[in-house]
């Protein structure tokens, strides 16, 4: 659950780490219904058969399926100001694919505030280093840099 805080606290969360996300499931199901949203259909997404002739040994969920699973794994424990009236994506930077996904394996975010900054009054946007963990593999899937932009009354 998103911890809400005074602003003040919010404004000094630089340096916090958050607790882990919980384990999600990267189910093939999942992993179809990406590559049917996106067209992106190559063989180590969808066709287990095929894929497992490959150094993956079967199917692995896209990069970019990764990278917009942080809406639901970060939101869990994120950091959320008082008063705020709504949270917009504001974009990522260094994002790394550092190792697949296989399917059939669980992931979770670990998030390291690295800045609160007001951009204009009532406009607070938090720049965070997010981890995606693959559970019992010593890799990271994911390295990046993500922004929110929360709006405040």
């Amino acid at each position: 659950m998103a911890s809400i805080v005074t602003l003040e606290e919010f404004r000094n969360a630089a340096g916090r780490e958050l607790a882990p996300s919980s384990w999600l499931d990267i189910t093939q199901e999942r992993v179809q219904m990406f590559a049917d949203a996106t067209d992106d259909q190559q063989f180590i997404h969808v066709d287990p058969v095929k894929a497992a002739a490959t150094p993956f040994g079967g199917t692995i969920a896209h990069g970019y399926l990764t990278l917009s699973l942080l809406v639901r794994l970060n939101q869990e424990f994120a950091l959320v100001p008082e008063g705020r009236t709504m949270t917009i994506n504001y974009g990522a930077d260094k994002v790394r694919f550092v190792a697949p996904v296989p399917v059939g394996s669980r992931i979770r975010s670990k998030q390291k505030i690295l800045e609160v900054t007001q951009r204009s009054p009532g406009y607070w946007l938090i720049r965070t280093a997010v981890t995606v963990e693959i559970e019992n593999s010593a890799k990271p899937a994911m390295l990046a840099e993500v922004l929110y932009l929360h709006i405040v009354k």
